[in-house]
């Protein structure tokens, strides 16, 4: 008999080897009609697997957001179907669930287009419509091996001699057609649905390695419903409006090129942006307390070495030997040379908690098929900071210091906020029982904060946990930014102590903390979360004066320069086109405001005011309407200090 334990607690027992479709039935029909798979001990399982053991068990259903993974992994072995049915003589490789979708490699001598999906999509539906059973088969390796070398699949040969001894050949079938796979699987093809769409073809190495064939990969995706579907390709649709590479184009920000892979090159308004963000931060790091330094960007290797960064990153460092023969590595973070920062003179418990900044620029080697924009590049500055601190101010810290990272996303339009907590992962410096101390540590500032987090096993860095903090943007997609880690490794193995209270040399806690995380990364998505239209204090060009007639361009020079003065970052257009022109090609280029001079407002001192998004102009003096742009250009947080401030006055008066 096993004994199972269902989500409100209870326990059954039943009969060893009954599955979850039995226990599914037996609870109710409409239950047994709706299950898809089950899951014991946390892990989904097939419904017609045998329960040997106790277990907590959970009936997932298709609506379920468990059931998700499966409907993706279930199209994919569809769509495989589809294309040797279409397709006869092509070989299918692998087809791993991914985000948002699925997507299967496939081996042919003419790659695929996108004139052939509707069809595959096509044949994918008839697939469904037939509701073939998902049936799992153990085969021994050789059985396995002569089965698909018979039929000319030679990559599943070679993915069959990559299992481990120790591990079951699973075979799935579907009908008449099968797969090699791990699973899980639902019960059936039917319960695919219908909400799905094939989306494009690429080229993809095998396993990844350029020096392998290149298969044709299809790319899909697959939803509970056709309203998840829906939504899904509105995302798409808004994310390619919104797209920081287009929209940098359009607003002249920044642009890539080959001969610098992975390297921004920024324009006067992009670096105006880039320059708006370290400002603003440089003020709210002063505010808390950091001492701002700068540390070399190329450093001896045996330093890192030293770090355990070598081991762990060497590969994705950048290297040069000097005739001397020493070898430097561009430095790929910040935190050992804050280490030697540390070090230089004694350091007593009263100088703790010791707080150090640097805007960073660091090195870090992306394969080419990685790089993406600004979201992915191989050279980015980090708004990095390390704190010293004894062991028992670590909760403090880091509950002031969510307390501030949770004040800079507010303060750029970011609402929804998720943490994850990161414990050790396999490969990672330090003993069990320092981890044990800094795990704990960082779970009881996070909880003394009051913030809720999901678990996120075995993510953490090499030399700590941490927390990571998601942001969701405007069109619902997440960012994971900024990061707190608690290390208790890197200062011991770097040599960096301080003089506690009974005079010993302790080793301190060092506390990484990034909140832009890339600054180049934050720039793009601070770019596709307000497509373009950011609010007037982060805008890099907030005016742009254009004339009507060339008569009024002694006025719009006046406007610009009391523009200038009163600290906005504004141009002068004064070319010999229409307005409407002017007025289109600005709204193009996202400019916040566009103040339109004729001889009428050059006579009454006025100025028309169009704003970006807005039909309708608005006329006002010009004082007016420079001090109604003076007050909502000022950042967020000088604005609460001024209002502070303004209250104090208040009060004491």
């Amino acid at each position: 008999m096993v004994n199972l334990t269902f989500p409100d607690g209870s326990v059954r027992e039943y009969e060893a080897g009954i599955s979850g479709a039995e226990v599914a039935a037996g609870i109710s029909k409409s239950l047994a009609k709706k299950a898809v798979a089950v899951k014991l001990d946390g892990e989904l399982t097939d419904l017609a697997e045998a329960i040997s053991a106790d277990a907590a068990i959970e009936i997932v259903t298709r609506t379920d957001d468990d059931a998700l993974e499966l409907i993706r992994h279930d199209a994919a072995h569809v769509l495989a179907e589809a294309v040797q049915e279409l397709f006869p003589g092509t070989q299918v490789t692998i087809g791993p669930v991914i985000n948002n979708g699925f997507y299967y490699d496939f081996a042919r001598e003419e790659p695929f287009t996108m004139e052939d999906l509707p069809v595959i999509e096509k044949k994918m539906a008839e697939i469904i419509q037939r509701n073939a059973p998902f049936t799992k088969e153990v085969w021994s390796r050789n059985e396995a091996k002569e089965y698909f070398a018979a039929k000319g699949e030679h990559y599943k040969v070679e993915l069959i001699d990559a299992i481990p001894e120790d591990e079951d050949v699973k075979i799935y079938k579907q009908g008449e057609w099968l797969d090699l796979c791990r699973g899980p699987h639902m019960a059936s093809t039917g319960q695919v649905g219908s909400s799905f769409k094939l989306m494009k073809v690429a080229g993809a190495y095998w396993r990844g390695d350029s020096d392998n064939a290149m298969l044709s990969r299809i790319y899909g995706t697959a939803w509970a419903s056709d309203k998840d579907l829906k939504a899904h390709l509105h995302r798409l649709e808004e994310a390619e409006k919104r797209d920081h590479r287009k929209l940098g184009r359009e607003m002249d920000l920044f642009h890539f090129q080959e001969e610098a892979p992975g390297s921004v090159f920024w324009h006067e308004k992009g670096w105006t942006l880039f320059q708006t963000l370290i400002a603003y931060m440089r003020r709210r790091q002063k505010e808390w307390g950091y001492k701002e330094v700068n540390s070399p960007d190329m450093m001896e290797k045996t330093l890192w070495e030293q770090s355990g960064h070598w081991e762990k990153f060497g590969e994705n460092m950048f290297t040069t030997q000097t005739p001397d023969e020493r070898v430097y590595c561009c430095k790929p973070m910040n935190c050992p040379g804050h280490v030697q920062i540390f070090k230089n003179g004694l350091k007593s418990y009263r100088d703790l908690p010791l707080k150090i900044a640097e805007f960073g620029k660091v090195h870090r080697y992306e394969p080419s098929g990685a790089l993406h924009g600004m979201m992915r590049v191989r050279h980015f500055t980090q708004d990095d900071a390390h704190i010293f601190s004894a062991e028992d101010q670590i909760t403090e810290v880091c509950v002031d210091m969510n307390e501030q990272i949770m004040s800079i996303y507010k303060d750029f339009g970011f609402e929804d906020i998720r943490i994850k907590f990161s414990d050790r992962p396999e490969k990672r410096v330090g003993s069990d029982d320092v981890w044990d101390a800094s795990e704990a540590a960082l779970k009881t500032a996070v909880e003394a904060a009051g913030q809720d987090y999901t678990f996120n096993p075995g993510e953490g860095a090499f030399y700590g946990p941490k927390l990571e903090y998601v942001l969701r943007d405007a069109i619902g997609r997440d960012w994971q930014c900024g990061t707190v880690q608690v290390d208790l490794n890197l200062p011991g193995r770097l040599g960096a102590f301080y003089i506690n209270t009974a005079g010993d040399k302790v080793s301190p806690v060092m506390i990484h903390r990034a909140l832009f995380g890339s600054l180049e990364r934050f720039c793009g998505i601070l770019i596709e979360h307000y497509a373009g239209h950011f609010p007037l204090w982060l805008a890099p060009l907030q005016v742009v004066v254009a004339t009507i007639t060339s008569g009024a361009d002694d006025y719009a020079r006046e406007v610009k320069e009391k523009l200038t003065a009163a600290g906005l970052n504004v141009e002068l257009d004064l070319r010999n086109e229409k307005i409407n022109y002017k007025v289109r090609e600005h709204s193009l280029a996202k400019v916040p405001a566009l103040f339109v001079c004729g001889m009428k407002e050059a006579e009454e001192g006025t100025i028309s005011i169009r704003r970006l998004g807005s039909k309708h102009q608005t006329s006002m003096s010009l004082d007016e309407a420079i001090a109604a742009l003076q007050e909502e250009a000022i950042a967020p947080d000088l604005r609460r200090a001024r209002d502070a401030c303004l209250a104090d006055a208040e009060a004491a008066e």
